[in-house]
């Protein structure tokens, strides 16, 4: 064994005690369909190695520093009382789950869905739901080749659960909030999200830190559109920059279902999104925005998967990438048109923004197609700030530094406009324009 895949394996022998150790495990008494699900994924996450810029899928994103980390399970939890959080609050969300180091935290949740909506973990699930979960966790987001995926399922011991049922339309946003108050930890979020027919449901997956030191999160989100329903999905990562954070997203689309998601990368000293979209019916629509805003030497990486895989599909993607300092931002957006999936509408779109000139882009936008009647196009920009723009600015009595700090602003400000919840809106803005002026 070579000293590199020796170091990885001790990387993820230390990330798997946590099957052990970690607050909450799975009793002997749980379901057999979930010792089941966690037995197969363990036995992947054997067989299986950390990515190296030798897989094509991680060419371009180098995860060496992670193997030079030590990361350990909670050990001890961190006590919170509500005011420690009230900075990551959303007014409008009356609902919140909140976990805190991989960790329910009760006294932090506030549960307050309409009748027959589940919002809870998956311990406190009513039995009524087990038929339902069972037929979704661990079938969306596969695990056999995908490393962190199987890890999280071997981990598996709690998740966040949100179930609408049919024709059921949830007033206000669902909050899931997981923090991070200690370094060196590893945590394995873990949320299930279905949407029955007719139903409609905004939900916040929220990852932010109270701390600055360098810690692990690789999550893992199943989402799930029955027939008819509706859809809004809000991603937020505002970790620390000393963090690591591995996300994969696996989204199922049924027949003429909506669904959009607005993603967002504001922290992490490495960072990746694995987004699948599966459409498994016709007329099946999904949005997904993106935008990562990055400086220093951090890393963020987004790889996209849209399957229209039935007729009458329609898919819009905007992705975009700020990038300051000696900073590294990936893009690999792929749509896929399989044979019978006539009527296909897809467009994609990936710009990128250099603030620096160490700063660095690679985009790959793909389209795969195997139907002949359909409308698809895409596209990806790298440039820096418009000259004439900023000249344009300044003559109106600005300075050079803030005509580019306005315009850099408003590059961002075009992604988290979609938003369609105000004051998580405001909060962002705030942040990215925080960020953009501190870039060089």
């Amino acid at each position: 064994m070579s000293t590199e895949t020796a170091v990885a394996r001790g990387v993820l022998d230390s990330l798997l005690a946590s099957l052990a150790q970690a607050p909450g495990s799975l009793a002997p008494t749980t379901l057999e369909w979930l010792k089941a699900l966690r037995a197969q994924a363990l036995e992947r996450v054997g067989a299986l190695t950390l990515p190296t810029p030798h897989d094509e899928a991680w060419r371009f994103t180098n995860i060496s520093a992670l193997t030079r980390q030590s990361f350990h399970p909670l050990r001890t939890p961190t006590a919170l009382q509500a005011g420690d959080i009230k900075r990551f609050h959303i007014e409008e969300a009356t609902t919140r789950l909140v976990f805190v180091d991989g960790v329910h935290a009760p006294q932090l949740s506030s549960i307050t869905a309409e009748a027959g909506v589940v919002v809870s973990t998956l311990l406190s699930a009513p039995a009524t739901q087990t038929a339902s979960m069972a037929a979704h966790l661990g079938q969306h987001a596969p695990f056999h080749d995908a490393l962190f995926p199987a890890l999280n399922t071997a981990v598996l011991h709690d998740a966040a659960v949100v179930i609408v049922p049919r024709e059921t339309s949830v007033a206000t946003p669902v909050h899931l909030l997981f923090l991070s108050t200690q370094p060196d930890l590893a945590s394995h979020p873990r949320v299930l999200l279905v949407a029955e027919s007719g139903s409609a449901v905004t939900v916040i997956e929220d990852y932010a830190a109270l701390h600055d030191g360098a810690y692990f999160t690789n999550a893992l989100a199943e989402v799930v559109l029955a027939a008819n329903a509706q859809v809004e999905h809000i991603r937020v990562q505002r970790e620390s920059g000393q963090a690591f954070h591995m996300a994969s997203c696996a989204v199922s689309l049924g027949a003429a279902s909506r669904y959009h998601s607005v993603s967002i990368a504001l922290g992490a000293q490495i960072s990746r999104l694995d987004l699948s979209v599966a459409q498994t019916a016709d007329a099946a629509e999904c949005s997904l925005d993106g935008l990562a805003l990055i400086g220093a030497e951090h890393l963020a990486d987004t790889h996209t998967f849209i399957d229209h895989a039935k007729p009458h599909g329609v898919s819009r993607q905007l992705h975009k990438c700020i990038v300051g300092g000696a900073a590294h931002a990936v893009f690999n957006g792929q749509v896929m048109v399989r044979p019978g999936a006539q009527k296909t509408d897809s467009a994609q779109s990936s710009r990128n923004l250099l603030l620096s000139g160490k700063a660095q882009v690679d985009t790959q936008p793909q389209l795969e197609i195997f139907a002949d009647d359909v409308k698809c196009t895409h596209g990806a920009t790298v440039g820096q700030l418009d000259s004439e723009e900023v000249f344009y600015l300044q003559s109106r009595g600005l300075s050079e530094r803030v005509a580019r700090n306005l315009l850099t602003y408003a590059f961002g400000a075009e992604v988290i406009n979609r938003i369609p919840v105000a004051s998580l809106r405001r909060q962002l803005e705030q942040t990215v324009l925080e960020q953009t002026t501190g870039q060089p």
